[in-house]
């Protein structure tokens, strides 16, 4: 396993060599190996030439919002987010994201289940139906480590948590991926983990929120004003206070669909 410093010395000093394209991303988003000495490992580059415009949120913002993610990751202590900078690349400034490799037998926490067989421990957040008509549940694990992910989506107000953007390392965490459409002002979480919906918050997860919000006053507030607006940071401010109020996890919104599409 690769120190943290290690890796974000790797990330911003390393040599990148292009693999190849992730076809299944909306944007570019490309596979590089990046070397530094004798140290070698896989990355994520997402350039900002790449970034697909989006009606809602301005061009060219989802690498620093990616950048942003892995900044709030790290002040939670959770390590949720995988090393992410921002930096100059073959194809110009893009974000670049530690590789996570999963374990080949890993048992995922999240997936589309028989509804008359959820598992238990299991929370059924929406209906479904295959093709020839059966019925099925999107599901997750009732996991405290996706439970602090369902934290850390509604402080970044991640308007894109797929079943697919959750990563299980060999360390036995779980990593959130893909963070380009977070932190817009408006209220636009939609995320596949509401199974805790209205539940109160764990006592580690109040901590967590108390520290983040001291933190916003410091060092985390700052470097989050190198990729976001001075709005989108205040609005961090405002959505910790809420759920630091409420002591719940958050309702699912009513004006536009809670799940993203698709699930997973």
């Amino acid at each position: 396993m690769l120190a943290e410093a290690d890796a974000l010395e790797l990330l911003g000093r390393g040599a990148i060599e292009i693999e190849g394209r992730l076809v299944d991303a909306s944007n570019t988003t490309l596979r590089a190996e990046i070397s530094l000495g004798n140290l070698t490992r896989r990355c994520v580059y997402k350039p900002v030439r790449g970034e697909r415009p989006l009606w809602d949120f301005p061009d060219g913002t989802l690498a620093g919002r990616e950048v942003s993610a892995y900044l709030v990751s790290r002040a939670t202590g959770w390590d949720l987010v995988p090393p992410t900078i921002l930096r100059d690349g073959p194809l110009g400034p893009g974000a670049l994201q530690l590789w996570i490799d999963e374990p080949e037998d890993v048992d995922g926490l999240i997936g589309f289940v028989p509804a008359y067989d959820v598992p238990d421990g299991w929370f059924p957040v929406a209906a479904a139906r295959d093709d020839d008509g059966d019925a099925y549940a999107l599901a997750h694990a009732d996991d405290p480590r996706l439970a602090r992910l369902a934290i850390f989506d509604a402080v970044i107000n991640n308007a894109d948590r797929k079943g697919g953007h959750v990563l299980y390392p060999a360390t036995g965490g779980v990593h959130g991926v893909d963070h380009g459409v977070s932190f817009h002002v408006e209220n636009k979480l939609r995320t596949v983990l509401w199974g805790w919906t209205g539940k109160s918050l764990p006592d580690d997860g109040v901590a967590v929120l108390h520290r983040l919000l001291a933190d916003l006053t410091g060092p985390l507030g700052e470097a989050l004003d190198d990729h976001l607006t001075i709005s989108e940071v205040q609005h961090v401010t405002l959505r910790i206070k809420r759920l630091l109020r409420a002591r719940r996890f958050p309702q699912p919104p009513q004006e536009w669909p809670a799940i993203p599409w698709p699930p997973i």
